[in-house]
């Protein structure tokens, strides 16, 4: 079975096709075929004007014409696609809904913040982790962070704040914000075991990329403060330069490191597995369970 998950994110939208095997003894893996990502940015234009401009709904549109074209190539029996936080802002998201199932009969569901703290949880990867600790999934987005907290075999708590790279960028998030957070974060893994941090998302994956560590291996809460520190000394240009970032990256990759830190802090968290995993990978895994027989 082929599947289908399209992210519409603040910073960037994304594609994953996926092809679900059974094995004889009916275990299921999850294969990716394809990854795309398309740096949309609506989160530039709904947290400054309120709404998506006209020529990023074209662009939009154009791009889900060209995400429909694949999934018809792929062969794709199930499509899902969600949009986040830029889309739950703009006050015409409902417009471009529209224009987009007349064009290409894809529904895109806005969902909610604490809906797509769950979609992260889907992926199940603190279960396969050992039981000596607490987790904390931490993804970091253009318009909110997610975090849902995981103890004992059970997901104690989800969150949905609007702390993000593209708020941060744009001088959008206030102190009261990053305080409730914080607050928030120690109230839920007070007298939890110790917690380490997930973390998900194409920022802590460059991060990950970039440190050269091996698959599977913690990046600690020191190291990201150096990137941070290195990063934020140069300019955008050096940036992109210095470090091979597209420019959609080096912008956005000093604010998330700034939040993946302080979340980490506030949980008391010195390690950060990054198994590489987004919302498409939830959203995939979420779509399987609806239509599987």
């Amino acid at each position: 079975m082929k599947l289908a998950a399209i992210d519409i994110g603040s910073n960037a939208a994304r594609l994953l096709i996926t092809e679900v095997v059974k094995d004889d003894k009916g275990n299921e893996s999850f294969n990716k075929l394809n990854l795309v990502r398309v740096p949309l940015r609506l989160g530039f234009d709904v947290f400054e004007l309120g709404l998506i401009s006209k020529p990023k709904m074209g662009m939009m549109l154009q791009m889900m014409k060209s995400f429909k074209h694949l999934c018809n190539a792929y062969n794709v029996s199930h499509i899902i696609a969600c949009a986040t936080s830029a889309m739950r802002d703009a006050t015409n998201s409902q417009d471009i809904i529209r224009k987009v199932k007349l064009e290409t009969d894809i529904s895109i569901e806005v969902i909610t913040g604490d809906f797509e703290a769950g979609l992260i949880y889907e992926n199940h990867v603190a279960e396969k982790m050992d039981k000596d600790h607490s987790y904390l999934y931490i993804d970091v987005g253009g318009g909110s962070t997610e975090l849902s907290f995981f103890s004992n075999g059970i997901l104690i708590y989800k969150k949905s704040f609007n702390i993000g790279t593209i708020r941060l960028l744009k001088n959008m998030v206030t102190d009261v914000e990053w305080d409730t957070m914080k607050e928030t974060i120690r109230a839920f893994t007070k007298g939890h075991q110790e917690v380490v941090a997930i973390g998900s998302g194409g920022n802590i994956n460059k991060v990950f990329s970039m440190s050269k560590k091996k698959d599977g291996k913690p990046l600690s809460l020191e190291l990201l403060r150096d990137y941070y520190k290195e990063l934020s000394s140069v300019t955008l240009a050096e940036r992109i330069v210095k470090y091979a970032l597209r420019e959609d990256r080096a912008d956005v990759i000093v604010p998330a490191l700034l939040i993946y830190i302080n979340v980490m802090r506030w949980a008391g968290a010195v390690e950060i597995s990054v198994p590489k995993i987004g919302l498409a990978d939830g959203l995939i895994r979420h779509l399987y369970d609806e239509v599987k027989t």
